[in-house]
């Protein structure tokens, strides 16, 4: 299945990266725009950005769920270094993986590690190394809904797991009415959204529903969505969209697409009272993280079961994934410097205004070393 989707994606990631410099600097240009009048995160950290030698243009694609913390770090970054264009298309994890095994960027965002059958695929690119994942954001995957007269809505993995697998159809269901015994629940059909793309943040989402509802979500975890029926759109803003203006719908989407009065539902865990999507709450989740990549690979093992009171299940890390040793000459000094922008305090600390949380301090060391060793 991996080899038939890259196959699929080669096409689509050759377009796609042709396009990003337009598209990126289309988002650069409005991020311009919002710097009229002083911008007191991007002055603040100008003095304390290391451009070094980097230069030119640098490419990258992939994780849209990390495209508004993206956005943030290149506004920044691009105060203090002038000379270095910065060109990030969010055509998705997997779309994002393929462009850089094909040697199209200089690093992908994902939002799931490389597999082994990546890892080795790398070795093409990577001369005489391999890629490595380096964590860099922390996001909660929000369950957001549409449901007029419903403000408050909480949902557990069992329940989630029918509504997105199409057993449970409408809003005023006798198992999501249990859960919410106080709301008025219309006669209303559940639309069920899902990414159309291959997604990290699919399989970070189904991989909660097959650990904490594994007989109620039968389906492997992948980036592809496995089950049937539902409705798809294209991204995070796409779901994102959907949700907004469809009558009954839900979807899941990273918390800094949930805006614009997008209503998000309280999960139902083992802890006492439901957990809301925050990036407080993501944070006391994902200190249970473990590093499970070997040598310089930070790859992390996440807990979709926390117990805390607090701790919000449905989490995502996104990766940076660049090659330890073999990186481009030209490209080389500007993906140094950005990549120790990102994973600077200074950097981190952009994320909690974005909607995303920063990495835990015992595994953003790890990183800072990893990229300051980078060749």
């Amino acid at each position: 299945m991996k080899l038939q989707r890259k196959n699929r994606l080669r096409a689509l990631s050759l377009g796609a990266v042709a396009v990003s410099s337009a598209l990126a600097l289309t988002a650069c240009g409005s991020d311009e725009a919002g710097t009229e009048g002083g911008d007191s995160s991007a002055a603040a950290t100008k003095s304390n950005i290391d451009c070094g030698d980097a230069k030119g243009q640098l490419q990258a694609s992939g994780s849209s769920a990390q495209k508004n913390a993206v956005d943030a770090w290149i506004k920044a970054y691009r105060t203090a270094c002038p000379e270095v264009q910065i060109n990030y298309n969010p055509t998705g994890s997997g779309a994002g993986i393929t462009a850089f095994l094909q040697g199209q960027t200089a690093f992908a965002g994902s939002d799931s590690a490389l597999d082994s059958e990546e890892i080795a695929e790398s070795k093409k690119v990577c001369t005489d190394s391999q890629a490595v994942d380096l964590p860099m954001v922390v996001g909660p995957i929000a369950v957001g809904f549409n449901v007029t007269g419903v403000d408050t809505l909480t949902l557990d993995a069992a329940t989630l797991a029918k509504i997105f697998d199409g057993k449970i159809t409408n809003w005023n269901d006798e198992a999501i009415a249990k859960l919410n015994p106080d709301a008025k629940l219309p006669d209303l059909k559940i639309q069920a959204f899902h990414r159309s793309d291959e997604s990290g943040t699919t399989e970070n989402f189904t991989k909660y529903l097959k650990a904490a509802a594994p007989k109620d979500w039968t389906y492997e975890p992948e980036k592809a969505w496995q089950a049937k029926g539902g409705q798809s759109a294209n991204g995070s803003s796409g779901v994102a969209q959907q949700v907004q203006q469809t009558p009954g719908a839900i979807s899941y989407m990273e918390l800094s697409y949930a805006t614009d009065g997008i209503k998000t539902v309280d999960i139902k865990t083992e802890a006492a009272e439901p957990v809301k999507a925050t990036t407080e709450n993501a944070t006391k989740s994902i200190t249970e993280a473990k590093v499970v990549g070997t040598g310089k690979d930070l790859a992390l093992e996440l807990n979709y079961t926390p117990s805390a009171e607090g701790a919000y299940p449905i989490t995502l890390v996104t990766y940076e994934i660049v090659c330890e040793k073999g990186n481009k000459a030209e490209t080389l000094p500007a993906t140094k410097s950005f990549l120790n922008y990102i994973a600077s305090e200074d950097g981190q600390a952009q994320l909690s205004d974005a909607g995303y949380a920063p990495i835990p301090d015992e595994i953003i060391t790890k990183v800072r070393e990893t990229v300051s060793s980078l060749s």
